[in-house]
């Protein structure tokens, strides 16, 4: 599994949600700067993948994908 962290604006949440799996949910964070958003999931490395031209498409930026050392569910 991957942790991948992106930045979107706000208005662009939802459908970002709507292609990002997630353990329960996507965690949604705001940003310093107004009308922005960092969200926060964990990915199956391969599927990362399939769906990162998608989440650029609609407004994914800055997106980060990092190795998870440990996980405990």
């Amino acid at each position: 599994s991957k942790y991948v962290l992106l930045n979107a604006p706000n208005e662009r949440i939802a459908d970002i949600i709507k292609i990002l799996p997630g353990m329960k949910s996507p965690t949604v964070l705001p940003l310093a700067i107004d009308g922005w958003s960092s969200i926060h999931t964990v990915l199956e490395k391969d599927k990362f993948w399939e769906i990162v031209d998608e989440l650029k498409a609609v407004g994914a930026e800055g997106i980060l994908v990092c190795p998870i050392e440990k996980m405990v569910l």
